[in-house]
């Protein structure tokens, strides 16, 4: 079985400098401290890109989609394993299942601790990925496996800036767990994103995060930036203060595709309040309801429908989906 490894950079391929830590070590580095490689295994090792994930930009995402798009379509890879930083770790998870659905397991992993400071994560999670590319073998999907977890890119999220557990996949749980004797499954391993082939990154969408009190000067100027798009984060089940609750109907009165979404972790976004700011309101003025899906999925699924799709209607429907 031949498996690629693609380092992009992250904490797992840092190390301390003058100025902080930067990522300064290679695919094949981080490879070298896996003191147990699966057996079985033909890895080849390529760099895609030498960031810190809080970097990777339009540019940087849309390069790494297409090479794991075109390893996946080469009969001589089975699968892809890739090192990535946290930060946005699960959105280019996310990313590459929603646009290129790989035919083939796509398996991301990082640390939470550098190589250089004690006892580095790095190694670990890299063997565990190996490991969870051989057991889903016969399975497609991206997924990320993370201390002894492996979660779809549907619902991963971070939830905790330095803990070595930090993703977990609220109200799903996770798709399978590693321990002494492998890789035991908790569901089939497969996508579980809505499926946009070939949509791009290039409309414009802004987040606006809403707590008690909130105004609605953040949505106002984002929709004078030209905006093509807005995702606004709610409290609760999707409800904002009355005066951004009528900044965000303004928007939808232009023409604006506006996703709501919640700051809670867990739970759905559901229309149920009426008032200026609820969500039933809002729904009802056209809004779209994310769902389970969190800001920063809710950002790049609406930004590839906008490319993708051919009006509101359309891009509301791919949310029911969602």
């Amino acid at each position: 079985m031949h498996v690629t490894v693609l380092s992009t950079g992250g904490t797992i391929a840092s190390t301390a400098g003058a100025t902080g830590a930067s990522p300064t070590m290679d695919g094949e580095d981080l490879l070298a401290d896996v003191t147990d490689v699966p057996p079985g295994l033909d890895i080849s090792v390529e760099a895609v890109a030498q960031v810190p994930s809080f970097e990777v930009d339009r540019e940087t995402l849309t390069a790494i989609g297409d090479r794991v798009s075109t390893l996946a379509a080469d009969d001589a890879t089975d699968a892809v394993v890739l090192t990535h930083g946290t930060d946005t770790m699960e959105e280019t998870a996310y990313y590459l299942d929603v646009v290129h659905r790989p035919s083939i397991p796509v398996v991301l992993t990082g640390a939470q601790r550098r190589p250089d400071e004690t006892s580095p994560d790095g190694p670990a999670n890299l063997r565990s990925a190996l490991l969870t590319a051989f057991a889903f073998r016969e399975f497609e999907g991206v997924f990320v496996a993370f201390d002894d977890e492996v979660h779809a890119a549907q619902t991963v999220t971070k939830t905790h800036t330095t803990a070595l557990g930090t993703f977990r996949s609220p109200d799903a749980g996770p798709v399978a767990t590693l321990d002494h004797d492998g890789v035991h499954l908790h569901r089939k391993p497969q996508s579980e994103s809505l499926h946009l082939p070939d949509a791009s990154l290039e409309p414009t969408v802004y987040t606006v995060k809403c707590g008690g009190r909130a105004t609605g000067e953040l949505v106002d100027a984002a929709v004078e930036r030209g905006a093509d798009g807005l995702v606004v984060e709610g409290t609760g089940l999707g409800n904002v203060p009355p005066a951004a609750g009528r900044a965000v109907v303004a928007a939808l009165d232009d023409g604006i595709p506006t996703v709501l979404t919640s700051r809670c972790q867990g739970g759905r976004t559901i229309p149920i309040y009426d008032g200026v700011g609820g969500g039933a309101r809002l729904d009802d003025h056209g809004a779209i309801v994310a769902g389970s899906l969190p800001s920063q999925k809710a950002r790049i699924a609406l930004t590839l429908a906008i490319d993708a799709c051919d009006g509101l209607p359309e891009i509301r429907s791919l949310f029911d989906e969602a």
